[in-house]
C-alpha cells in the first residue's frame, strides 16, 4: 500500500487570550492519498485555515501531530516545507518586483539553481497564462492574475503537495473559472496533490474527489461529494397548483407515489423529499394529468453540499459563514500566518 501524503492524528490547536481558551481545532484525524484533490469546507471560524497552518508548519499543534510528505511536522518542519507549496489567503508577491523575477527569486529561496529557476519560471508563466504579464510588476496585475502568480510561486520548487487557502475568494466568476482550469491542468501535468479550503460549494462539488466538512474545529463529514449527498433524504420535489382546492385533490395521489409524507409550504404547493426525484416528477405529473388534475409548476432540486452541513448542524453553510472566534484567534495568535511558507 502507498503511504498517504498527509497523515494527521488527533491534531488539536488551542489559542489563549488572557483567561480565555479558544478550541480552534479538536482531535482531527485523517489521511490524504497522493495525487488526490481534497476540498475542506466549513464556515469562517470552523478551523480550516488553522488546520492547514499546522500541516504547513506555520503554527505548532497544541497536541496530536501529523506526517506530511513523509516527515513529521514537529520534528522535521524544514523537510516538510521543502516538499510542499502553500498559497495563503493574502497575495504573496513583492509588489515592486517583476513577475518573472519574483518567480526566479522564489526558486532561489528553495535552493533551485539559476538555470533551473529560469526554466521553471518560464514553464509556469506559460502554463498559468501569465506570458503577457511576465515583465510587469506584481502591483500592476489584476486580482485573478495575482492569484495565478501566487499558485506559480507555490509551485516553483516542484512540490508534490500544494495547499491552497481560499484560492478564488474575491475573484469574479470568469476569473474563478479560469483559475480552476489552470489548477486542474497543472495537477494533470505535474501530478501534484491539491489540498484546499474554499467557501464556494460549487467548486468543491465539481472539482474535488473528496470533501471534508468542518464545524466547530471538528470534521463532521468526509467522503466524495456524491456520497455525502447520497446520505441525505433525496431530492426536494415541489408541485404548484392554481388553487388550494386543486392542491387538496392532488395531495393523496402525490403522497402515494412519493411513498412518504407530503408537506404544504403554502396552500398552493405540495413538497416532499424523495429518492431519484428527477425520475419521479414526470410520473407524478402524468398520473395527476390522467386524473384531470393540472400541475401549474414543478421543480426537483437535488441535495447540495450545503444540505450536508445543514442536516447535522441545523445551519446553512452560507448562514453560518460569519467570522468566528477561531478566525480572530488565528489572526491574533498566529501573526503572519498568510505569508508564504518559510524557506529551508
Amino acid at each position: 500500500m502507498t503511504t498517504p501524503i498527509i497523515e494527521a492524528q488527533g491534531l488539536t490547536k488551542r489559542f489563549s487570550r488572557g483567561k480565555t481558551t479558544v478550541d480552534a481545532v479538536t482531535d482531527v484525524t485523517f489521511d490524504v492519498d497522493a495525487g488526490s484533490l481534497v476540498a475542506f469546507l466549513g464556515p469562517n471560524g470552523a478551523g480550516k485555515s488553522t488546520t492547514i497552518r499546522m500541516l504547513t508548519t506555520l503554527i505548532p499543534p497544541t497536541s496530536g501531530g501529523a506526517r506530511v510528505v513523509g516527515h513529521d511536522i514537529a520534528s522535521a518542519p524544514h523537510e516538510v516545507r521543502a516538499r510542499i507549496g502553500y498559497v495563503g489567503q493574502g497575495t504573496s508577491g513583492s509588489f515592486a518586483q517583476r513577475v518573472r523575477d519574483e518567480l526566479i527569486s522564489q526558486g532561489a529561496f528553495y535552493g533551485v539553481g539559476k538555470a533551473d529557476s529560469r526554466r521553471r519560471a518560464d514553464d509556469l508563466i506559460e502554463s498559468l497564462d501569465l506570458a503577457s504579464f511576465g515583465s510587469r510588476t506584481v502591483q500592476q496585475l489584476s486580482g485573478g492574475q495575482k492569484r495565478r502568480l501566487d499558485i506559480a510561486l507555490g509551485l516553483m520548487h516542484a512540490p508534490t503537495l500544494l495547499f491552497l487557502d481560499e484560492p478564488s475568494t474575491g475573484l469574479d466568476p470568469q476569473s474563478r473559472a479560469n483559475l480552476w482550469q489552470h489548477i486542474l491542468d497543472l495537477r494533470e501535468r505535474y501530478g501534484t496533490t491539491v489540498f484546499l479550503t474554499t467557501h464556494y460549494l460549487d467548486e468543491a462539488d465539481h472539482y474535488a474527489e473528496r470533501v471534508m466538512v468542518m464545524d466547530g474545529g471538528r470534521v463532521i463529514a468526509d467522503d466524495s461529494a456524491a456520497a455525502l449527498k447520497a446520505t441525505l433524504d433525496g431530492d426536494a420535489v415541489s408541485l404548484g397548483f392554481v388553487t388550494a382546492a386543486v392542491a387538496d385533490a392532488a395531495l393523496p395521489l402525490v403522497a402515494r407515489l412519493a411513498g412518504r409524507e407530503v408537506t404544504r409550504p403554502d396552500a398552493l404547493t405540495l413538497s416532499a423529499n424523495v429518492a431519484e426525484g428527477e425520475r419521479l416528477l414526470p410520473r407524478v405529473i402524468r398520473e395527476l394529468d390522467s386524473q384531470g388534475i393540472v400541475v401549474d409548476r414543478a421543480t426537483g432540486v437535488p441535495p447540495t453540499l450545503d444540505d450536508v452541513f445543514l442536516v447535522p448542524t441545523g445551519r446553512s453553510l452560507r448562514d453560518a459563514d460569519a467570522p468566528g472566534p477561531e478566525v480572530r484567534g488565528d489572526a491574533t495568535d498566529a501573526p503572519g500566518a498568510d505569508a508564504p511558507v518559510p524557506t529551508t
